[in-house]
Order: structure tokens, then sequence, then C-alpha cells
């Protein structure tokens, strides 16, 4: 089949990103395997276009109504287990494949380590590029290495932790390599000698209600799925990107001033010594939770999460959040970088 039986010209993008938003693609092409980029790598007009790679479009504001530009949507699937050092399980995972459901196979096949992170929205491929963490983990604390196809060279390259150049949100690929690199898949090395993490947020306190002293994975997975669906909207029934803003960091020096002046305000301690503070209780306290502007809103139980209200455009949940930046700025002194990628 040549790539111009499967390309798809002026596709919608509505069911294609968890906020619901109607969005125009002037082409569309699902990644199946590595032969699918290299042929639009192969024919110059797909290759000249601007690139808009996409996994479960969970950490995506569309706010142009046309992309005039091309999406790759990763679909490729695949879970293996490739060696086992005695330390730690190597399992390659690729792009395509759900980020929770690949944590719910780890967690069934006997592979602690990932359960921090139960119930991300979006694929595994994306995983890298946000660098995805939860409850005191983060992508990078377990990742190995990941392959992908870089649009420059025709090839197929292989980049380590190091390369990926994680930080907090944050990583190569937001950057240098922004639609460069197309992700295809991802080693994890998942450590033998696992111990659980339950030191941040609700989640102790949810295990302790349940009467569970010394949990198992499973147990902690559970645990954190039923503290997100109490706090966080389900995207298929309320259109949302999950948390729509970071957290921001702030040196102990200015910790000290804004807990003399906020006593109440969450923060917690980083191993650089900095601080990071609680985004939701920052905007909770600007009085945005359960508010709307036009078809956009805040969430009413997690002030942390912008929604869908209706049939929002683009537009205005970028407007909302610039309201909600602003505020927050007057109050706090502090700056909202928002999570989502805006297109």
């Amino acid at each position: 089949m040549t790539i111009h039986a499967a390309l798809q010209k002026n596709v919608s993008l509505k069911s294609l990103n968890t906020f619901g938003i109607d969005a125009i693609a002037a082409c569309y092409l699902e990644i199946h395997g590595i032969q699918d980029l290299e042929r639009v790598y192969q024919d110059e007009s797909l290759r000249r276009m601007p690139r808009l790679i996409l996994g479960g479009g969970s950490n995506l504001l569309l706010v142009s109504e046309r992309f005039e530009g091309i999406v790759l949507r990763m679909v490729n699937k695949g879970i293996a287990v490739e060696r086992d050092d005695g330390h730690a399980v190597y399992l390659r995972v690729a792009a395509g494949e759900k980020w929770h459901d690949f944590v719910m196979w780890t967690l069934a096949n006997g592979y602690p380590g990932l359960e921090n992170m139960s119930l991300i929205p979006g694929t595994v491929g994306a995983a890298p590029v946000q660098n995805i963490g939860a409850y005191g983990m983060e992508l990078k604390d377990h990742f190995y290495s990941l392959r992908a196809f870089d649009f420059q060279t025709g090839q197929m390259v292989e980049l380590d932790r190091e390369d990926c150049a994680f930080s907090y949100r944050d990583s190569i690929f937001k950057h240098a390599m922004k639609d460069r690199l197309v992700i295809m898949d991802l080693t994890f090395a998942l450590p033998k000698s696992w111990k659980p993490n339950i030191g941040y947020g609700d989640v102790a306190g949810t295990l302790k209600e349940k009467g569970i002293v010394e949990p198992s994975a499973e147990q902690v997975s559970q645990a954190i799925i039923a503290i997100r669906q109490r706090k966080l909207p389900d995207p298929a029934v309320q259109g949302n990107a999950g948390s729509f803003f970071q957290n921001p960091t702030v040196t102990a020096e200015q910790m000290a001033v804004l807990k003399a002046k906020y006593p109440e305000m969450p923060s917690y301690p980083q191993p650089d010594g900095r601080f990071r503070i609680a985004a939701g209780w920052l905007i909770d306290q600007c009085g945005w939770k359960g508010r709307q502007l036009g078809q956009a809103g805040v969430c009413a139980t997690q002030a942390l999460v912008l929604v869908n209200c209706g049939d929002v455009k683009g537009r205005e949940i970028a407007e909302l959040a610039k309201a909600i930046q602003t505020d927050v700025q007057a109050r706090f002194g502090l700056s909202l970088v928002p999570e989502p990628a805006f297109i």
C-alpha cells in the first residue's frame, strides 16, 4: 500500500484530543510502524509540511481551528520483556500503547515500579515529551532508553536518559527535537528490589483508611486510581487535558517569604533544595475553582484542571488560562506555566 492510499485529508481531530476540541488537520496519517514514517520522509511534499505527532491527544490544546500540516498519529502496538540482568527487568513498549494499559500490564505480570503513575492519560510515546509524573514519581525514574525516527536524516536513533535532558515536565522533545524526532518505542528498567513510594499527597492516607500498612504495588495503584477518579473529571465525560499548569518551583528563600505571608500554602521540598508549590491551591485561592468563561471552565473539584463546558474552542481555553495566570501573578508573584502544547 502506498503512502497516498493511507493518507487522509481534511480530517477532524475532535475525537482525537481529550478536550474534545474540533479542529481540522490538512493531512492525517496513522503510523503503524517505521515503514509509514519512511514513506513520509521519502515524499518531499509531505516531508516539508509542518508536523504534529499525536498520541492520545491528552497534553494538547488545539488553539487554531485548522492545522495546515500533517498529523502523524502513533498507533503501533507491542510490549516485550527484553532481558533480566538480576537487578532490573527491561521492558520495551511501543509508542502507540496507552500509558495506563501499559502500567496495568506491568502489574499483572509481576513487574512493579510504575504504579504511582496509574491512570495518567495518553500514550507511552508521548510520556517522555512531558516527562510525565504523579505522586512522587516521574517517567525518568525508570526510563532506560528510546528509539525514534529522525526526520532530519531519515534514520532511526537511540537516546538514553541523559540524551533526553529530562527535567520537571520537560525534555529535549519540547525544544531542539520538537517534531523532528518521532518516538517509536521506549525501554524501561524496573528494579527487582521494589519498595512502595507512598509519601506524596493523599496516598498514605487513602491506604490507611483501607487498613493497609504494607501495601503491594497493586494496592498502591488502586489507591492512586481512586484518588484520581475522585479528584479529576473523566475526559470521556467532560473534556479536559488533566493538570493544565505546572506546579511552580521556588528557592528556599522565596518559600520562606511566601510561607510567612501564606502559612497554609502547600509546598513540597525538592532534592535540589528548592520547593514546589501546588498550582491548584494558588488557582483556588484566586477564586477560580468552578468558574466558567464562555464554554471554558475550571473543574469544581480540582482547580488545576480546565474543562470543556459544551462546545469549547481552543482559544476560549487559552483565554481562560491567561486570565488565571494574570490573577495568580498579581496575588502571589508566581508564574504559572501551561503543561499542554498549544497548537
